[in-house]
């Protein structure tokens, strides 16, 4: 099932997407209105729109988002790093989240700033406490498409993460969350202006899925609707003003954001 947030005449809602099966051409789909979170199951109000009659809007809003860096061996080589031995975490502000179609603004203070497409967990209604690996993925309510957008030359200064992952607008999400994905072996490409860039699959990640949450669990809670973005394959490159990125997963949708200068 696919759930995404949605802006109607009327407010907003999560909604259940539906139409053909691997197809996210809006003038396909519909989107069927959900009565409060879906976390605590699915109840239908009666309303539907078509999906290209309304706004797509970030999929949750999660009190954090937890990176994993280095989680794919070519991308640590790409940049000259040693394969961690251990999931290297850091944090991204919810301030940084945006949905489909908003603008990634550039910070007039990097000249580096680059694309990072990346499969995102979003955690279910009973969370994640010190769960273990056996029973992580009963914590995971569905996946999502993420863009880990990186100021690479803030972050080689920096040496950690927080400035040049955490600007405003860094952290595309969408266009909504996968309930039933492959997560095991699922293709995960970035495109720029409809160039391949990224071309990876999932199953080249050093640390998978259930490990992921259950390491992230015993470091700090994962409450209901957080997400865990879970590292990104080889071929990150960089974005400027009026180019058009994608992050496109297999099974999943696409996410396309317009790239702008900070106003």
């Amino acid at each position: 099932m696919r759930i995404a947030l949605f802006a109607h005449p009327g407010g907003r809602a999560f909604g259940a997407v539906e139409g053909p099966a691997g197809t996210d051409d809006p003038e396909a789909l519909t989107i069927a209105e959900l009565e409060g979170v879906p976390f605590s199951g699915i109840r239908y109000t009666g309303e539907r729109w078509a999906l290209a009659d309304v706004e797509l809007l970030p999929p949750i809003l999660p009190s954090k988002v937890v990176g994993v860096g280095r989680n794919y061996a070519a991308h640590a080589s790409e940049l000259g790093n040693e394969v961690p031995s251990a999931p290297l975490l850091f944090l991204k502000p919810p301030t940084s989240i945006i949905g489909p179609g908003a603008p990634i603004r550039l910070p007039i203070d990097s000249k580096q700033v680059e694309h990072e497409a990346e499969l995102a967990i979003v955690i279910g209604g009973r969370g994640a406490r010190q769960v273990s690996r056996e029973d992580a993925l009963k914590s995971i309510f569905g996946y999502t498409c993420a863009n880990d957008v990186t100021a690479r030359d803030q972050q080689r200064n920096d040496v950690q993460f927080t400035r040049a992952k955490g600007y405003d607008s860094f952290c595309p999400l969408g266009p909504w969350i996968e309930t039933d994905l492959n997560w095991a072996d699922v293709g995960v490409q970035a495109l720029v202006n409809d160039d391949v860039k990224q071309d990876g699959r999932t199953k080249d990640m050093i640390f998978d899925v259930p490990t992921l949450v259950s390491y992230v669990s015993h470091v700090m809670t994962l409450l209901p609707g957080d997400v865990i973005l879970t590292g990104t394959p080889a071929g990150v490159g960089p974005i400027v003003a009026g180019d058009s990125v994608s992050v496109r997963i297999e099974g999943l949708g696409t996410l396309t954001n317009p790239v702008a200068n900070r106003a």
